[in-house]
């Protein structure tokens, strides 16, 4: 559990020592700094994987969302990817330019522009999520099914947490 530990003292200005609480915290007790090293470890060894067919990390996100469901707004685009828009609209231009995405004004609403990905992005699907898998494979290669399942369910606990709380609302 993520707990600081008060610890030391510290001298008055009198010159007596006085019980200061000192708050430690080490980062290997730390759920964020936990899961950010696990998730900048995965990362490198994704993009290791899919760097020789062409997809960068950042394409990687859009990508995984757009097998699932074409022809989403870039703003439907940015909330299930979970980046801002001005990102979101940097990133399908370097996919326009690598013809993995297509994008095409609404004909109902010419605000909206919507994104379909390109016959050369669906045919990447086969390739890469077997590859994503197998980092995936690799990141739980040293628990059991079980721990793996008890993993996955406690993260999904903390993300539902997070996105309760009212800072992320």
């Amino acid at each position: 559990m993520d707990k600081a530990k008060p610890s030391g003292t510290a001298p008055s200005d009198a010159g007596s020592t006085v019980a200061k609480r000192v708050y430690r915290y080490p980062p290997e007790g730390s759920t964020g700094y936990l899961v950010r090293q696990a998730h900048n470890a995965l990362q490198r060894l994704l993009e290791q994987s899919i760097a020789p067919h062409g997809v960068l990390r950042g394409q990687w996100y859009f990508l995984r969302v757009l097998w699932e469901e074409e022809g989403l707004t870039q703003r439907e685009l940015s909330a299930r990817v979970g980046t801002k828009e001005p990102t979101t609209i940097v990133a399908l231009r370097s996919m326009e330019a690598a013809g993995l995405v297509t994008r095409r004004r609404s004909e109902t609403d010419r605000r909206k522009i919507h994104v379909d990905l390109t016959p050369k992005a669906r045919a990447l699907r086969d390739t890469l999520l077997p590859l994503a898998r197998g980092v995936s494979e690799t990141a739980t290669g040293g628990l059991t099914p079980a721990e793996t399942e008890t993993l996955h369910k406690l993260l999904r606990k903390v993300v539902a947490t997070l996105d309760e709380h009212p800072a992320n609302s």
